[in-house]
């Protein structure tokens, strides 16, 4: 199935949505969707425990029998129990940073090698973000170009932001972003502070402002809900028809009250449900959403609904529609 075609079948998709959310009710047929995966492959684990004791800070990375890192096929086991249709994965290449620098975000990502794997023994149950590499410049970006013409299941980029300590409107990111726009693909990219010991600042929601004026065909998803700028995030996703809030990496028992408020106001369509994996696990992160007492429509928007907006590329899992609903 090429790009073109998966539009097709979204478009389609979107509208029996519509249709049922217009009629008042929740569409039977939509499953979820985690816009944001790190690689879950146990021997990613002892890189999470490094990263995690160099803080400082006594976090727990999930190992409970289903929250633990796992191999693919123990992954979507998961995923079928809880009607999960497809988790969205960074993926690329190790950076000439990540080469000297053992916890740089690329060695958490997938490598393409590995999603290779993935997609055939699991088709259609992952999608890649093309993790982007501010420094290659045109090469890099003529480079992901070619890669993405290539494999539809690449839906669309992802900017671990503080890696780069550049603005989200710095100079480097545009031909990435211009590239976005040509092929009507978006750019998720981790906001607020850096979970790590890297610079925050460049990590201000804020960022986005001008990206999103000069770039407005672009859809643009602020993770980590923007904390702890959190209103400022807020404040972006509701001035902007193409900036997403996206929920990765906290537990909705933890999400601010500014972002309840708006999903469930005037944000309904403009929030994704993500875990971060392993930060949050998915069948907490379910469960404590069934917790929220949200509509119908607006958690069916929230779980799925909205990634199939923003992620036009990412194809409908056939024989799972239907199969999530209410199930996590």
């Amino acid at each position: 199935m090429n790009a073109e075609t998966n539009a097709e079948t979204n478009a389609e998709t979107n509208a029996a949505m519509n249709a049922a959310m217009n009629a008042g009710g929740a569409p039977a047929a939509l499953p979820v969707v985690d816009y944001l995966c790190n690689a879950f492959f146990p021997d990613r684990q002892a890189l999470w425990n490094e990263a995690i004791a160099a803080t400082g800070i006594n976090v727990r990375v999930r190992r409970g029998p289903d929250e633990a890192f796992c191999d693919a096929d123990t992954m979507v086991g998961r995923m079928d129990t809880l009607g999960v249709a497809t988790v969205l994965l960074p993926t690329g290449d190790l950076s000439a940073r990540a080469a000297i620098d053992p916890r740089d975000y690329d060695h958490f990502a997938m490598r393409w090698d590995e999603y290779g794997e993935l997609t055939k023994r699991h088709p259609g149950r992952f999608a890649a973000l093309l993790v982007v590499d501010p420094t290659r410049g045109m090469a890099g970006v003529a480079e992901a170009r070619a890669r993405i013409a290539d494999d539809p299941t690449i839906v669309g980029l992802y900017l671990h932001t503080h890696s780069w300590d550049r603005r989200f409107d710095h100079a480097d990111y545009y031909p990435w972003y211009a590239m976005c726009a040509d092929l009507d693909i978006p750019v998720a990219m981790q906001a607020g502070t850096s979970g790590g010991l890297m610079a925050s600042e460049c990590g201000h929601p804020i960022g986005i402002d001008r990206p999103a004026l000069y770039f407005p065909t672009v859809r643009f998803v602020l993770s980590h809900t923007g904390w702890p700028w959190v209103d400022e995030a807020v404040s972006l996703a509701l001035k902007f028809p193409n900036v997403y809030l996206g929920t990765g990496a906290y537990p909705p028992r933890h999400w601010h009250a500014s972002v309840h408020q708006f999903l469930t106001g005037p944000g309904r369509r403009k929030v994704l449900f993500g875990t971060n994996f392993p930060t949050v696990a998915h069948a907490k992160a379910l469960a404590q959403i069934d917790e929220l007492g949200l509509r119908d429509d607006v958690r069916a928007r929230l779980i799925g609904g909205t990634a199939y907006e923003v992620f036009t590329r990412l194809a409908p899992v056939p024989g799972l529609l239907g199969t999530a609903g209410g199930s996590a």
